[in-house]
């Protein structure tokens, strides 16, 4: 059985993202294992009067995070699909790049964001960096176009 782990961030690509992953995994007679991992917040000192409160913070994060991931699964199982799900707490490059080689994964399924070249220079892009390194084909999901009104009547 072939394995397709789809590294998920609850943003605006995440559906057609699955919904690409389940349909490479049925083509191949494949299970899906939806990926969600959580970035450390960035604690500076100005905000050191919060940090008390950082851990229930992330708790909730991760609470409904595993809400998401579950209803995700449970979509995907009711087309029939065998679908695992795996969450952690991490910097996303490698910990996705361990989970494939981990899992021994046949295809990673992913979204780009479509931000600029000039954006993924300064901040980065997970996918890139996946791209780079990653131990088996990888099938990235554009992000969706946003249509221009036109002009005119």
């Amino acid at each position: 059985m072939k394995t397709i782990l789809t590294p998920i961030d609850f943003s605006g690509i995440t559906e057609p993202v699955v919904s690409q992953a389940g349909a490479l995994a049925r083509a191949l007679d494949g299970r899906v294992v939806l990926l969600h991992i959580m970035q450390p917040p960035v604690i500076t000192s100005e905000y050191s009067p919060f940090i008390e409160n950082l851990g229930e913070i992330v708790t909730v994060g991760e609470k409904a995070a595993a809400k998401r991931l579950e209803q995700l699964q449970k979509k995907l199982e009711a087309d029939g699909l065998e679908t695992d799900t795996l969450q952690f707490t991490g910097a996303p490059v490698p910990t996705i790049l361990k989970q494939a080689e981990k899992l021994n994964a046949d295809y990673l399924v992913m979204g780009s964001h479509g931000h600029t070249a000039f954006y993924d220079l300064l901040v980065g892009s997970t996918t890139h960096g996946v791209l780079l390194k990653a131990p088996c084909p990888v099938v990235i999901v554009p992000a969706l176009k946003q249509k221009k009104a036109r002009k005119g009547g």
